[in-house]
């Protein structure tokens, strides 16, 4: 990591204004460059190379957020992989500065760097994605499990409000592995938990949408619990 990465965040992307990726709160979205995986249903993948061209100047983000203050909440560090950069921290410092809320979403590819930023956030986003094992199916990078889960149980213990998706991809995820998965994660603590359609839009597949087979079934999973929702 070179002394600019440190300093710099690169953008691969910015969303002015959003309802829906900060629960309660009007939110700008920075999307951060680069990802350590490369998971077969990726959202975005134009931001998994750490060396793309930058989109937009970290500076021209400060200046927007700067005149944007009072008429928006919160800014949410999103990828990629935010805690993938080393100047995700200082980021998060000059945002904050600046009067907002901080919100992150994170797969947890780094939980020590997580816990490095966690006292800084208000709200979390967290991708649980499978059973340990199952991991690299998905990333494509052997031991990805182990991090994510982590970074699981670190949200756990600290209790800062949060949110953890489980994306239901029907090839790798039965009924009744998403119930145990919801049931290791659910705790004391525990804010929320999503299931979430398993979407491909322009991603790593080459675009599609996956039709759920007995998607009543995981319905009817999520009602089994207060705290557990589809979207």
């Amino acid at each position: 990591m070179s002394e600019n990465d440190q300093v710099t965040l690169r953008v691969g992307g910015f969303t002015p204004l959003t309802s829906i990726d900060f629960p309660g709160e009007l939110a700008a979205v920075v999307f951060c460059q680069g990802c350590p995986w490369r998971c077969r249903y990726c959202h975005n993948p134009e931001l998994i190379p750490s060396r793309a061209p930058e989109r937009i100047a970290w500076s021209d983000i400060l200046h927007f957020l700067h005149r944007r203050r009072g008429l928006l909440d919160a800014v949410v560090f999103s990828g990629g992989e935010p805690t993938a950069q080393g100047a995700l921290a200082a980021a998060i410092d000059a945002v904050a500065a600046l009067g907002y809320k901080i919100g992150l979403h994170t797969a947890g590819s780094y939980p020590e760097r997580l816990a490095a930023v966690l006292p800084n956030l208000d709200w979390i986003g967290l991708d649980i994605k499978a059973p340990v094992d199952r991991y690299p199916l998905i990333t494509g990078v052997p031991g990805s499990g182990d991090p994510a889960w982590a970074s699981a149980r670190l949200l756990a213990a600290n209790g800062i409000d949060h949110e953890i998706r489980i994306t239901v991809d029907p090839t790798l995820l039965s009924v009744a592995t998403a119930s145990n998965m919801i049931r290791r994660l659910r705790g004391p603590r525990t804010r929320r938990i999503v299931l979430q359609r398993l979407s491909d839009p322009g991603g790593l597949r080459g675009g599609s949408t996956v039709p759920l087979p007995d998607y009543g079934k995981y319905k009817e999973l999520a009602a089994r619990f207060a705290d557990v929702s589809i979207r």
